[in-house]
């Protein structure tokens, strides 16, 4: 058993860890599906095809925001949103290295 990781969290586990959180809720894992490759959308366009109100689309694009699973752009009036690719990856990367050196 490794104890040492009972008391403190690796840092880049810590880090990932709120790509999981995010990750963790079926209405973000439904918006980040939306998304198709390379592609970006408003609030409004997520909240068109969404079942939930628009001050829960934005809610949940906070959270996704903040846990680095999307990127948030300003362009005039509106924000647009696309996937973070390299903090997704690092995160799964991470998760993997893990696993193929340890489990």
């Amino acid at each position: 058993m490794r104890r040492r990781y009972m008391r403190a969290m690796p840092r880049e586990w810590r880090d990932m860890a709120k790509v999981f959180v995010a990750l963790g809720d079926e209405h973000r894992q439904r918006i980040l599906l939306l998304f198709g490759k390379g592609e970006r959308l408003t609030a409004g366009e997520i909240a068109a095809a969404s079942t939930l109100s628009r001050p829960a689309v934005s809610h949940h694009l906070k959270i996704l925001r903040e846990a680095g699973v999307l990127a948030a752009e300003k362009v005039g009036k509106e924000v647009w949103f696309r996937i973070d690719r390299p903090t997704l990856e690092s995160a799964l990367a991470n998760v993997l290295d893990y696993v193929r050196e340890n489990a």
